[in-house]
């Protein structure tokens, strides 16, 4: 009698492959700071490089389309005083993307659709709050304008990118460097790997370590951890002996992974990339020139290796497209953006099927750009699936809409707890309405003066070249 021995898997043919020459991105200078975070950032409009830049940190953002040699003289993002060190787009607006930076903030940048004439130096919205440099960013997966930030002073603050307010600051739970943080499916927790050796499971806005491992890994190198979309924990890390490991976590038995694996002796950590709709995780090490991959199933071994991509060159980041942003016409199940010294190559990863019809099997609803939350609501303890979309007609990107920052204004600051203050206790009560016209007195009155401002600066300008002119 017969017996089965390869695991069946429609997943087990996956392949990688590099696309033509001329649909890179050429003549990139890549930034070469010593941060392990993964350089690029890519959604279904544009990919987002951080690079070198003298005076300051900056950022290049390129449409998808724009393949090529890039023009040196192209604008930059540059409004960040050092270098930045991570950068992510919304999940909710293709046009906006979050930089975090050396110099202790955090910038959300309003993207055009079109490549401005000049570098961008203005943001939306610059979030102080941080006293060391900022290396990690995430957005909230489901709720609207929540992002995360990491910073060197061990701190992560939670920011309502729509007000410019920090919503809640975690500065008590963790000891050392931050490695990385990852929200789980649908935001209500996050789990985070640190220099003291501790993986953590947080509930945030209960300020709560809900589940901690020390030392997942025995090795003295970065850990990183990642959420299934199951509640498992996927993490990488090194054994004793310097070799690198990956491990499957059930967050009911924290004491011992469900699945351990040992790959190679190889000192480049390995950034973990995860797929929730074909249950994949890619791994791609800084310094690597190859990207593994394995997929997740819910019986043992839990962990089945699939393949490798090989290719000569390494890698000195890796961007990573959402599943909306994939070809499904040619069965795309994950796009690359593997960053070289001077160039992004895309690479594709694709399942061969002989059918030109839509593959539901390979391409179940996936998370859309809509928000399931208000910020407001995830705080009060509201949490909610991601709201899906079909990608049977492929995704069209929506137009640029306009983030709008509304700061709480401190004249309408109330105390959010205790007694109201009686009318007696206040000697000018305004009414909504009046309040509203004072402040837009007051706005008409900021655009007269910076008008008026301009005004000055270009009669001085004249007067100068008169001057010099005359001299």
């Amino acid at each position: 009698m017969s017996r089965r021995v390869v695991r069946q898997s429609k997943f087990r043919h996956v392949f990688g492959q590099p696309v033509k020459a001329d649909q890179m991105y050429e003549d990139i200078r890549v930034s070469k700071v010593t941060w392990d975070s993964s350089f690029c950032a890519v959604n279904p409009k544009f990919v987002a490089i951080i690079v070198e830049s003298g005076g300051g940190g900056a950022f290049m953002v390129l449409p998808l389309a724009k393949t090529g040699r890039v023009d040196k003289n192209i604008p930059l993002v540059t409004g960040h005083t050092a270098p930045v060190l991570d950068i992510d787009w919304c999940p909710h607006n293709d046009n906006v993307i979050a930089s975090a930076s050396e110099d202790t903030t955090v910038m959300v940048w309003q993207i055009p659709d079109y490549i401005p004439m000049r570098n961008l130096t203005e943001p939306i919205v610059t979030l102080e709050g941080h006293s060391k440099r900022v290396g990690i960013l995430t957005w909230h997966p489901t709720a609207r304008n929540i992002l995360l930030s990491a910073g060197g002073d061990n701190v992560i603050i939670l920011w309502n990118v729509g007000t410019g307010e920090a919503l809640l600051t975690l500065d008590d739970l963790h000891t050392d460097l931050i490695y990385n943080v990852c929200w789980n499916h649908n935001g209500s927790l996050f789990v985070t790997t640190c220099k003291d050796k501790h993986l953590r499971i947080i509930d945030p806005r209960q300020h709560l370590v809900v589940a901690e491992k020390v030392k997942p890994h025995e090795g003295a190198r970065p850990v990183r951890a990642i959420f299934m979309s199951d509640g498992k924990v996927f993490t990488t890390g090194f054994s004793k002996m310097s070799e690198r490991q990956l491990a499957l976590w059930d967050l009911k038995n924290f004491e011992e992974p469900i699945a351990l694996q040992e790959m190679d002796t190889s000192n480049g950590v390995l950034l973990p990339f995860y797929d929730p709709d074909s249950s994949i995780v890619y791994l791609c090490g800084k310094g690597d020139s190859s990207i593994r991959y394995f997929e997740i199933t819910d019986e043992a071994p839990y962990v089945h290796y699939l393949s490798t991509y090989s290719s000569k060159e390494p890698q000195r980041g890796m961007g990573f497209m959402p599943k909306r942003g994939l070809d499904v016409s040619k069965c795309e199940i994950a796009r690359f953006f593997k960053l070289h010294e001077r160039k992004c190559e895309p690479i594709v990863m694709t399942v061969p099927r002989k059918s030109d019809l839509f593959q539901d099997d390979l391409y179940p609803d996936t998370p859309g750009p809509e928000p399931a939350l208000e910020a407001d609501e995830w705080l009060s303890g509201k949490d909610a699936e991601p709201i899906l979309v079909s990608l049977r007609d492929g995704y069209v990107p929506v137009k640029n809409r306009e983030l709008k920052v509304t700061k709480k204004n401190i004249l309408d600051s109330r105390p959010p707890t205790g007694p109201r203050r009686s009318q007696s206790t206040c000697d000018t009560n305004f009414s909504r309405s009046a309040l509203e016209e004072l402040l837009e007195e007051l706005r008409s009155l900021r655009q007269t003066v910076q008008a008026h401002e301009k005004r000055i600066s270009d009669l001085e300008n004249k007067l100068c070249q008169f001057t010099n002119g005359t001299d």
